[in-house]
């Protein structure tokens, strides 16, 4: 009979544990699996707790939307990834509150004690105050709302199909992503080439003529925190392929297949104001963290930033409570060389998770954990097919050369063996093919846009925000 492994009640089943410190992880993304992994098979007990049972390799999100691959392709369960680790049990739910004097946190109507707390819930999409357009633009932050923007964009095709109306199935045929960063520019190259090329091969009443993808940001280039070299590779490789660029505006309005963007200096002779009509409309242009960090704000005094991160001392603790740990995404770290927050990406993430499980277990022999040092492998995106742009630590690379390494950096930090393997099956054969696996219009009109990342509903109810003009977005 398998061994038990439950620490709900602090009773685990081998008397041996019953002295070791606990640790509660509550975030199973790129930081919290990394800190798991580390602490796995040492002297503490680990609890793991997270609203879904999935690690999400959010960076590849925009291949689920635009159908190169399936949603399992880009998420593994926990407890597979987790599950020869006797010391750690994962169990699911939403931490909806937590008692920082007692050291407890509160989820499924139950209180989890803790020695050591790990809050890694990441991050969501933010609309600067319109959340009224959340409806009508879906984020892709979760595995839901690229479902939702692929089968938005094959359900315009099909319709499209059997419109005689040539204007209306220009609109149709039409998608605007909001936001230049790199997830923006990703989906945006991915769902051109799919539109594009199912219109010419797969149905046979669409013009490919009428396809359209708008890029819109209000910088005066995409990919801005890239070097400008790469920058402008980018935006010429999209504008070869058919992607029209509308750079300098912001965001006015968004309705019901029509989007207006304002423009703040506008070229002599043109409008302040353009109209871009599309059947899809997509949102990356901002991100604001977990709404935990407000949560362990409000029950801790700690100090969050502008966008919701919670403020960390040089070991990733908030003041006042050293037994409370906040990395990835949630947290604002700028204990760096330059002073600059790290920025929240899949590398740093993984570094901050992992050092803080090799400090947690320093100090249980009395030692002390070198002081956490960032290395910046680059940054990368990939544009279309064969194509990428990579700075990595000054070495400027872009085309097929960029997209090898693009590739070959996200097969590496993929949790499990089984999606690389999976992934490189998929890319090659579109590459070969340039034929998609996971073209599937499945379930109901907006049916997921009600998922929430996390204590949404709750936030809105005690404290609904006000309505604030639209800021610069963040870039991936």
């Amino acid at each position: 009979m398998a061994k038990e492994r439950f620490f709900l009640e602090l009773e685990p089943s081998e008397a041996v544990m019953k002295s070791w410190p606990h640790v509660v992880i509550v975030g199973g993304g790129f930081a919290g699996l990394k800190a798991a992994h580390r602490l796995a098979g040492k002297p503490v007990r680990v609890t793991l707790v997270d609203k879904r049972n999935f690690n999400l390799f959010q960076p590849l999100l925009y291949q689920v939307a635009s159908g190169l691959v399936s949603e399992a392709d880009v998420a593994t369960p926990l407890r597979l990834l987790l599950a020869k680790a006797a010391n750690v049990q994962v169990l699911l739910g939403e931490v909806v509150d937590l008692d920082a004097e007692n050291r407890d946190v509160v989820f499924n109507d139950r209180r989890l004690h803790y020695d050591s707390l790990i809050l890694a819930t990441g991050s969501g999409s933010t609309y600067f105050g319109h959340e009224e357009w959340r409806e009508l633009a879906p984020p892709m932050k979760i595995l839901e709302h690229a479902d939702e923007i692929r089968r938005r964009v094959l359900s315009a095709l099909e319709e499209a199909e059997q419109t005689p109306d040539r204007d209306r199935c220009r609109c149709l045929q039409s998608v605007v992503v909001v936001g230049g960063g790199a997830s923006g520019c990703e989906l945006a190259g991915s769902l051109n080439e799919l539109m594009r090329h199912a219109a010419q091969r797969d149905f046979r009443q669409l013009d490919p003529q009428l396809c359209r993808v708008f890029l819109v940001d209000p910088g005066d280039r995409v990919l801005r925190a890239m070097d400008p070299e790469l920058s402008k590779a980018a935006g010429t490789y999209l504008s070869s392929r058919g992607v029209e660029l509308v750079l300098g505006g912001r965001v006015q309005s968004i309705e019901a297949g029509r989007l207006t963007v304002a423009f703040k200096n506008p070229p002599a002779g043109t409008p302040p104001e353009r109209v871009l009509e599309a059947a899809t409309i997509c949102w990356s242009a901002g991100v604001r963290a977990s709404h935990l960090g407000k949560l362990l704000a409000d029950r801790t005094g700690c100090t969050v930033d502008r966008g919701g991160r919670v403020v960390v001392e040089p070991d990733f603790s908030i003041v006042g409570h050293p037994e409370i740990r906040v990395v990835g995404d949630l947290c604002s770290y700028s204990h760096t060389i330059d002073g600059k927050s790290l920025p929240g990406m899949a590398g740093p993430a993984v570094q901050m998770g992992g050092w803080v499980a090799l400090d947690l277990l320093a100090q249980l022999t009395g030692e002390r954990q070198k002081t956490f040092r960032w290395f910046d492998f680059g940054s990368m995106a990939v544009i279309g097919p064969l194509f990428a742009v990579a700075d990595l630590r000054g070495i400027k690379l872009s085309g097929s050369f960029g997209w090898l390494l693009w590739g070959l950096a996200h097969l590496a930090f993929m949790p499990a063996n089984e999606n690389r393997l999976t992934l490189l099956t998929k890319w090659l054969w579109m590459i070969a093919t340039r034929q998609r696996a996971g073209l599937l219009i499945t379930g109901r009109p907006d049916q997921h846009m009600g998922v929430e990342v996390g204590l949404e509903r709750a936030e809105r109810v005690e404290d609904p925000t006000p309505a604030q003009p639209l800021e610069e977005p963040a870039t991936a």
